[in-house]
């Protein structure tokens, strides 16, 4: 989640409200071989809870990993007369960030468990299929407002790897890139645009583009605790692809200045877009 919450910021004892921002620390020594001093890393930031990625890296020589610990999504499709219920449960998808250098980290994302239901119905019957997800490398370089600043701007280009095809994975390199624009608001509010491409398979030998953007609105409810509100959206070129959007809603709890827990859930806004996904995970910095 991306965090300009000050109260979070309070709660790790880095930042005091109405204090001026000071100039950045020079942490180009620092790198994955020479970890930065505790005394000077940044408040901790995540890439979840919310689907809006964060614009901050992972401090260089310091591993961070954030863990849904239950991840369910459902979904009733009526179009066309149809009557289809997908239910899908993911068991602890994990990110694991390392900091390469201090405006750099490298990340890699694991399915380990996937399990789909499909219910059709208008004729009677179902399909379950089950196992291991994918693999997802993503490289998030930084470019502006890391240690500070009314703004700050990342990019970050990533590659699903071409597992072998099963029941949950498609067998497909797939990729893109992803831009993300975070900004301070007055009175404490804290936001981030984010605009992503995705180029994916559809179906054999085809290709598609998927552009998602997104924005999130976060605020400190407590020293500790946070929420955020997001609104999320996918458009394809691929044929018969609908427009999807959802609404989001989620709290964060930090436990210590390196430990955070956070739940919420998504809703659909269209029909095209899964009705619900209720999500409860951690985020731990080391």
């Amino acid at each position: 989640m991306y965090d300009f919450l000050r109260g979070s910021l309070r709660a790790t004892g880095l930042l005091a409200v109405g204090a001026v921002m000071e100039a950045a620390p020079d942490k180009s020594a620092y790198s994955l071989f020479r970890p930065t001093p505790a005394a000077q890393l940044r408040g901790m930031s995540t890439d979840r809870p919310d689907q809006t990625e964060s614009p901050h890296t992972v401090d260089a020589g310091r591993w961070q990993l954030e863990m849904d610990l239950l991840n369910y999504t459902a979904d009733r499709d009526t179009s066309g007369g149809g009557d289809v219920l997908t239910r899908e449960l993911s068991v602890a998808p994990v990110n694991l960030k390392v900091g390469l250098r201090p405006n750099v980290d490298l990340q890699l994302m694991v399915d380990p468990y996937v399990r789909s239901k499909l219910d059709d119905r208008a004729l009677p019957g179902s399909a379950t299929a089950a196992g291991f997800g994918d693999i997802t490398t993503r490289l998030k370089i930084n470019f502006w407002g890391n240690d500070g600043g009314p703004t700050t701007f990342a990019v970050m280009p990533f590659v699903k790897w071409p597992l072998s095809a099963s029941a949950v994975r498609n067998g497909e390199t797939e990729g893109g890139i992803i831009f993300i624009l975070g900004y301070e608001l007055p009175a404490g509010w804290g936001s981030a645009i984010m605009t992503e491409f995705d180029f994916v398979s559809d179906g054999p030998g085809g290709r598609a583009t998927e552009w998602i953007n997104s924005i999130t609105f976060a605020h400190d409810l407590t020293d500790r605790l946070g929420g955020y509100v997001e609104l999320f959206t996918v458009t394809s070129d691929a044929p018969g692809r609908r427009w999807q959007a959802q609404f989001d809603v989620g709290l964060t709890y930090a436990l210590s200045a390196n430990c955070q827990l956070d739940l919420g859930c998504n809703f659909g806004v269209t029909a095209s877009a899964p009705d619900y996904q209720p999500f409860a995970g951690i985020s731990r910095r080391f």
